[in-house]
């Protein structure tokens, strides 16, 4: 078979294939535990010097076809909130005030389009940064899709710019309070401190993920062929020509509506910083948009639910996507492999340079967000154990909390355990594999640039301040 023929499996079937691995490891490794115990939050945390190996529990082939019903369970949120999102921007789209504004957006930026790519990944990587953006990136998905391929790009801009801009200052954080408030909460540093060198990490890894989109977006642009998903995107349904009468202007209903999506964007951040809303709330506030905006529109009552309906309809794909990813975590954790692997990377670090063993924090986190991949699950699980390590071989606490941070936030954006990254790219109708393949360079840059931004804080013994 010649390889330009060749085809990468479904996305099922990859993430089905990585369920067998992690079963079949369950058969190898041995099982493992630490004991673990609530802190003055509530959190779960592990209890550093307790780990003790416990009786395998392997996982066989009845326990592999049970996964993704259990994952499907423990991820019922967020593959409601996937549902709802896309019944509530068919709603939208019914409308027509995408296209009008898309048209008129286009239409200004015709020559100047590639400024909307660092303003935009710049916006939102200020929001990944403050207030650890993530399930909230999803609705802007279906938006910046069209946009990119009216201003001449593909459908993988349109992602990168809300979901690799949050995405890099979610890793870049400087004030998240969901990975370093509760890390350092946890190593017992004051919140939020080492500000100054982490404003740095967010400007250098926002710069470099911004630059290659924006190199990538130039081939395109000048070579639509050269995208990643052009055969893809040739079947998405454009943005209707600029002379369509019915998104010429936009209407007085338009405006309305445009209002109403702004006003529910405010409520959304301000719910998620003041009163610490999740996908719930949030889901809420978007289920009360489509139904506004259904009405701004002057559609039926009938019009209104098949609309929902039919966007539903076109991410149950995507919404069990999520729920096989979430069968591999159940995997691991009922196979009592996950706190093994832990106490087996703290060993192996224990007794390194101080430069070495905080690049290899940082390959740990990086590892383990495979297996963990919600930032607070992972800080309550590792920093217990990696905050008093630090101590011992010779690295500040603020190192170790950092190492936590890019491990755990560079590869959000590729894993296929990741709810949030899965839901993003059924939102944008994207096949896992495709994005794989083309975010992975990106990938090794930043995971190189994690192992570089680590070794002032040891050389220089980063503190608490």
């Amino acid at each position: 078979m010649r390889l330009s023929k060749f085809k990468l499996p479904h996305t099922l079937v990859l993430i089905s294939a990585i369920m067998v691995v992690v079963a079949a490891l369950t058969w190898i490794i041995p099982g493992g535990r630490y004991e673990r115990r609530q802190d003055q939050d509530g959190r779960e945390v592990v209890e550093e010097g307790t780990f003790s190996f416990v009786d395998r529990k392997p996982q066989g082939l009845f326990a592999v076809l049970k996964a993704p019903l259990i994952g499907i369970r423990q991820t019922a949120d967020i593959i409601g909130f996937i549902l709802i999102i896309g019944g509530v921007f068919a709603i939208i789209h019914k409308s027509r005030v995408i296209d009008a504004a898309i048209v008129r957006v286009a239409a200004r930026l015709r020559h100047r389009g590639m400024v909307v790519i660092p303003a935009g990944m710049l916006l939102f990587s200020v929001f990944g940064a403050i207030f650890g953006m993530s399930e909230e990136v999803i609705p802007f998905v279906p938006i910046f899709i069209p946009l990119a391929l009216a201003l001449g790009y593909d459908s993988i801009v349109g992602v990168c710019i809300p979901f690799l801009g949050a995405g890099l200052g979610f890793a870049g954080a400087m004030l998240n309070p969901f990975t370093i408030g509760i890390a350092q909460g946890i190593s017992g540093l004051p919140l939020f401190s080492g500000i100054g060198y982490r404003i740095f990490v967010w400007l250098v890894s926002t710069g470099v993920g911004t630059a290659m989109v924006m190199y990538y977006a130039a081939k395109v642009k000048r070579r639509p062929e050269a995208s990643s998903v052009y055969a893809l995107d040739r079947d998405r349904p454009r943005v209707v020509a600029e002379g369509d009468p019915e998104v010429a202007t936009l209407t007085a209903s338009h405006k309305l509506i445009i209002g109403l999506f702004g006003v529910a964007i405010i409520v959304m951040i301000l719910g998620v910083m003041k009163f610490h809303w999740f996908i719930p709330e949030i889901a809420a506030v978007f289920l009360g948009l489509g139904i506004a905006t259904g009405i701004a529109a002057r559609l039926s009552v009938n019009t209104i639910a098949e609309s929902f309906v039919a966007g539903a309809r076109d991410l149950v794909g995507a919404a069990l996507v999520v729920g096989f990813a979430r069968a591999i975590l159940v995997l691991a954790s009922d196979g009592h492999i996950v706190d093994t692997m832990m106490y087996a990377i703290s060993r192996a670090i224990a007794h390194l340079h101080p430069v070495l063993a905080a690049q290899l924090m940082y390959v740990a986190q990086t590892v383990l967000n495979f297996f963990v991949p919600s930032g607070s699950g992972k800080a309550a699980l590792t920093m217990p154990i990696m905050a008093p390590l630090a101590d011992l071989i010779g690295i500040t606490r603020q190192t170790a909390v950092l190492a936590y941070q890019l491990g755990d936030g560079y590869t959000n954006m590729i894993i296929p355990t990741s709810g949030v990254t899965m839901a993003v790219l059924g939102m944008a109708k994207i096949p896992w594999e495709q994005w794989a393949r083309w975010l992975l360079p990106i990938e090794i840059v930043l995971f190189v640039l994690g192992l570089l931004l680590v070794i002032p804080p040891v050389l220089f013994k980063w503190g608490p301040f």
